[in-house]
């Protein structure tokens, strides 16, 4: 059973990473970016779930939590974009007692690891549990006050759809081309181009949403300014 599974893991996660390049290199809200981002999500969505099948049956505590994440991101990302106008509903309330089950769970985990002698649990050091951990709580909380507020709109629906896959796109391009580096050239290894395409996607993320959360705010305001 494991093998069919491994596959698809495989080609979900390569059909992702092309997809979300892509979706990232087309102009935002143009149908090719639309058609890019369906495959995506289909893609991330597949990868993420066959991998906490595979972590499941090989009992891998860590990779069941990191999959579990990264469904949740894409997931929540998709529902997002799909809402035209504010509003909440169980998938929400769902989606929050998930990610903050993933949270728990890595933070107790890497306080394990941090305290054990080996510093490690799971064949992980706390590090990473760590990382996650800070995400899925960073996570917990904009779905509260998302909830709070009874939905979003505007720019920090465009944030939070943002974030949420660039971040998904991170997670698969570390999987790759940072923890699997032993199946690339040498000279890519030693040029930095693989540390350089795994953060790719944060340093996207982090042009993108000062873009929308901010230059483009700063833009409405001077539109203003100038008619007013």
């Amino acid at each position: 059973m494991r093998l069919p599974i491994l596959v698809l893991h495989i080609c979900g996660g390569l059909v992702g990473l092309l997809s979300g390049a892509a979706a990232m290199a087309f102009r935002k809200g143009s149908r090719l970016h639309g058609i890019a981002g369906r495959v995506f999500v289909v893609s991330m969505l597949t990868m993420s779930a066959a991998g906490v099948t595979l972590a499941m049956m090989k009992s891998q505590p860590g990779n069941i939590l990191g999959g579990a994440l990264t469904f949740y991101l894409v997931a929540t990302a998709w529902m997002t974009a799909r809402r035209v106008t504010p509003g909440t509903s169980f998938f929400d309330w769902g989606a929050l007692l998930m990610v903050w089950a993933v949270a728990v769970a890595n933070v107790t985990l890497g306080t394990v690891a941090a305290l054990s002698p080996s510093g490690m649990v799971f064949d992980y050091p706390s590090g990473p549990y760590f990382f996650l951990g800070t995400v899925a709580v960073l996570a917990t909380g904009g779905d509260v006050r998302m909830l709070r507020r009874k939905g979003i709109s505007g720019s920090e629906r465009i944030a939070r759809h943002l974030w949420r896959m660039c971040f998904a796109l991170f997670i698969a391009s570390s999987s790759l081309f940072l923890a699997r580096q032993r199946l690339f050239p040498e000279f890519m290894r030693k040029s930095g181009t693989l540390v350089f395409l795994s953060f790719l996607p944060l340093i996207l993320m982090i042009y993108w949403l000062i873009r929308v959360r901010f230059v483009d705010a700063f833009k409405r305001i001077f539109i203003r300014m100038k008619h007013a």
